[in-house]
């Protein structure tokens, strides 16, 4: 009987937000350009991009510390520092909520860098943002949940 190796359901979870959430947000916005800046003033759009930022920062420091501990604290379970196979997806989804965070900031960044030198915000680039940091948050929600499932079983 096959079996997948371990991981492989946290993965296409993750894999499967981020496709699955970009389709839905792509396919849901008006065709654009966008305009980052609340009612056209310019830098309106900074004390917003600070506060997803932090937030942003602030789940993944979470997501990466709960990975840190939950590997580090394996080292003290007799099992030669290696956790039960049953850990893997979840720590997966963690791992891709840090990508996915991580991926975001440097996109907003970036994006909104690009908008004050009179790019246009597009609906891809929109898109790409709002996926970005929503399948951040749902690795991280949905990880969290599968872990404490598995945790407590």
């Amino acid at each position: 009987m096959f079996h997948p190796r371990p991981g492989i359901g946290g993965m296409l979870v993750g894999i499967g937000l981020l496709a699955g959430l970009w389709f839905l947000i792509y396919y849901t916005r008006e065709p654009g350009p966008f305009n980052l800046d609340p009612k056209g003033r310019p830098g309106a759009f900074e004390p917003f991009l600070t506060k997803y930022l932090r937030l942003s920062e602030f789940i993944v420091g979470l997501a990466t510390g709960s990975i840190v501990l939950l590997i580090g604290s394996s080292a003290f379970h007799g099992q030669n520092g290696i956790l039960p196979w049953y850990y893997t997806s979840p720590l997966v989804l963690l791992g891709c909520c840090v990508v996915y965070g991580i991926a975001f900031m440097v996109w907003l960044i970036y994006h909104y860098e690009d908008y004050q030198h009179g790019v246009a915000h597009t609906k891809a680039a929109y898109s790409v943002s709002l996926t970005l940091g929503f399948a951040s948050l749902a690795c991280f929600l949905i990880g969290y949940g599968w872990l404490i499932l598995r945790v407590t079983q």
